[in-house]
């Protein structure tokens, strides 16, 4: 084991189309392992809630059909985690369709392909609550109820490495993974080969997003890791882009409240201690992380339901007296839908870009735009309430009485009377760990020979 080599196409396959030429450049360089996530949460609760895909078909067709088809003909293993985006079984089970149509389409030789699901029932976490067993909030929430679980329509486990091992030590050649811990999947291949937590779970922490850890910024580019017991080198694959020790380095800042510690599945990898330097002008080499391991095996669970039905309206602002006292143009508006609705059994929101549509109440500019987009978000238990919801919280704002004001056609440019019907609002209703026996136990592995 003198190094393994792992290949990222893209941070979120299918989100958008990978770059082929790159992947191209990646494949050249002889991989041992082919590795993609494939999920998030930063798509909000809605797809696991409604199991339903954020990313069109086709996109994810394009890139696992990319995949699979150089792989197979190389001979080198490809691992694909969270499955059509949420990881749920229907998303597996779509991505096992799309490998299997593919490989028949191109005549490729027969191959072993593993998947694993990770959905969990409700029933399952009710049966392991009842008997006593803790379920811990993240993020600031209180312990899982049962409550909780009846506000829940679908419920996926987190895996870690092991499933993936158990599947690759069965001689999987592809693996389909449901909902997984990003750094897992690519922490499993080199486990399997011997490699310590600490160099595979920080591997994967710095590959998972493929090209966001090199500069200039180029998102769906491939990248390399050149990976020894204490040491990872990258390398991007784009010809224009370099892995730098800082931009590396910054790459632990993203999407976490520290650079220092990630959680993973089995304990923390822990980054206070590790070294950035430059191999060349293109290679980064990372040293000096460690990991800690957790006394008991957890597993994280995240769940969705649904909240209600939701519209949309979109209102557009001009007049500077109206944006400079947009607060009681909403004030007004929000004092009619009362009127009609009450104060309960619906939720109403004004997205105000131009001023702080993005940020919420982080915003740090005291000064709005020149113009200010409204989006008006209405939510109610069926969707004719939705309905008028919105549209009254988007046309009163064209009649709000404000002191001053000149004129009889209002301020407010609506861009269309039409109230949009979007998809139903979710929310995130599980966020928790619970402690299992073993590591693989709320998974389900399958092995089968493709085509």
């Amino acid at each position: 084991m003198a190094e393994i080599r792992l290949l990222t196409p893209t941070g979120h396959l299918g989100f958008t189309m990978l770059e082929p030429e790159s992947f191209r450049r990646g494949m050249a360089q002889r991989p041992d392992f082919v590795v993609a996530d494939s999920g998030s949460s930063d798509i909000g609760p809605h797809p696991l809630g409604a199991d339903e895909q954020c990313s069109p078909v086709e996109w994810q067709t394009h890139d696992l059909e990319t995949m699979l088809v150089a792989c197979r003909r190389q001979g080198v293993p490809m691992i694909i985690g969270s499955a059509a985006d949420t990881g749920t079984d229907r998303g597996v089970d779509r991505y096992v369709r799309i490998i299997r149509e593919a490989a028949l389409r191109h005549g490729l030789p027969p191959f072993r392909l593993a998947y694993i699901y990770a959905e969990v029932s409700r029933d399952e976490i009710r049966r392991r609550l009842r008997a006593g067993v803790p379920c811990e909030g993240l993020d600031g929430r209180p312990d899982l109820t049962e409550a909780d679980l009846d506000r829940t329509d679908r419920i996926v486990a987190v895996m870690g490495h092991d499933p993936i091992v158990r599947a690759l030590e069965a001689g999987a050649q592809v693996v389909i993974c449901g909902r997984s811990c990003d750094p897992a999947i690519f922490a499993a291949p080199l486990i399997w080969k011997g490699m310590d937590p600490a160099t595979a779970y920080y591997a994967g922490k710095v590959l998972e997003c493929a090209s966001f850890c090199a500069e200039p910024f180029m998102g769906k580019e491939s990248v390399l890791g050149v990976v020894r017991p204490g040491e990872v080198i990258v390398e991007p694959m784009h010809p224009d882009q370099r892995c730098t020790p800082l931009s590396v380095a910054s790459h632990a800042m993203y999407e976490r409240a520290t650079p220092f510690f990630e959680h993973v599945p089995g304990g923390v990898l822990d980054m206070r201690n590790c070294r950035y330097e430059a191999v060349d002008g293109r290679r980064c080499r990372v040293t000096g992380f460690s990991f800690r391991a957790e006394p008991v095996a957890r597993v994280k669970l995240e769940g969705a339901g649904k909240r209600g039905e939701r519209c949309l309206a979109v209102v557009g602002f001009r007049d500077p007296d109206t944006i400079a006292r947009i607060d009681d143009v909403l004030n007004w508006a929000r004092q009619k839908v009362e009127e009609r609705f009450g104060r309960e059994g619906y939720e109403l929101f004004y997205h105000v870009y131009g001023r702080n549509g993005v940020m919420g109440d982080l915003e740090v500019a005291d000064r709005p735009a020149h113009e200010l987009c409204l989006i008006v978000e209405g939510v109610a238990p069926d969707r004719r309430t939705a309905r008028e919801l919105t549209a009254m919280g988007a046309r009163q704002m064209f009649y709000a009485r404000l002191p001053g004001v000149k004129g009889t056609a209002g301020t407010a440019a609506l861009m269309s009377d039409e109230v949009l019907h979007a998809r139903p609002a979710y929310e995130w209703t599980i966020n928790h760990v619970m402690p299992v026996q073993d590591p693989s136990e709320l998974f389900r592995l399958h092995l089968t020979t493709v085509p």
